[in-house]
């Protein structure tokens, strides 16, 4: 059973946050900027790759904290099964919404480089193939999310997807070391040539900032939205009753 908390002080808590969520967004994108054009103008090309190897500044880290949002999707999905809050239910579908985003991001540009480097825009490779399971489950998370009405009954079917969506995070990461693949090692600043590191985490923590700012953003939304339902559901009960 969900817990709401009451809907005037939330009204107020909700509503004081706008603008410092905005104020966020605007440190974010000039983070993303800052970082891009350090990554880009003041690292060399590749010896391989050439140029193209700078997609990396996106294509990582986009991965980097499309796990960090499933990890929060199942943090706040074992909270919401073991304390019955419906902010946390919110919470995890607002990280589910973005972590999709990313990954579907993340898919998008690895093809991009890889038609150069492999050849062929998609293989069936372990961490290709792991990493469209993983956008998958959670399309079909947000898609159970639109057609269960209950919402006590859409939140707890939610959470269980949500921690077994999660679960394939560590195959995804893993794969290339578990299986023979196409794809490289993992890359990180300690992994990459010290020339591309400091272009790499500088992108890492601005495209962090945009996966904050988007959570609050959709957070916030989400609580917004929910008031308003149980404003509405109020005003039916309310009418019937005087009915």
């Amino acid at each position: 059973m969900s817990h709401a908390v009451p809907l005037e002080r939330e009204t107020v808590g909700v509503a004081g946050r706008g603008r410092s969520i905005e104020w966020l967004g605007v440190i974010a994108l000039l983070a993303v900027i800052i970082a891009q054009l350090n990554g880009v103008l003041n690292s060399p090309p590749d010896r391989d790759m050439g140029h193209l190897q700078k997609i990396m500044y996106v294509h990582v880290p986009a991965a980097w904290n499309a796990f960090i949002a499933f990890f929060v999707v199942a943090s706040a999905s074992l909270l919401y099964l073991w304390k019955g809050q419906e902010r946390h239910d919110l919470l995890a579908a607002s990280a589910a919404e973005v972590g999709t985003l990313f990954t579907g991001l993340t898919l998008a540009l690895g093809s991009i480089w890889g038609r150069p480097t492999w050849g062929v825009w998609w293989t069936w490779d372990p961490r290709l193939t792991s990493t469209a399971v993983l956008f998958l489950v959670f399309v079909g998370y947000l898609s159970l999310r639109s057609f269960v009405e209950d919402a006590d009954r859409r939140a707890q079917w939610s959470a269980a997807v949500g921690l077994l969506g999660a679960l394939n995070v560590p195959i995804v990461y893993m794969s290339v070391k578990w299986w023979r693949t196409l794809h490289q090692m993992q890359s990180s600043p300690s992994t990459v040539d010290p020339e591309y590191a400091v272009g790499l985490r500088t992108n890492g923590i601005a495209i962090l900032l945009v996966l904050i700012y988007f959570i609050m953003k959709r957070y916030r939304a989400a609580r917004i939205e929910r008031m308003a339902e149980h404003v509405a559901e109020r005003a039916a009960l309310e009418g019937r009753t005087n009915g």
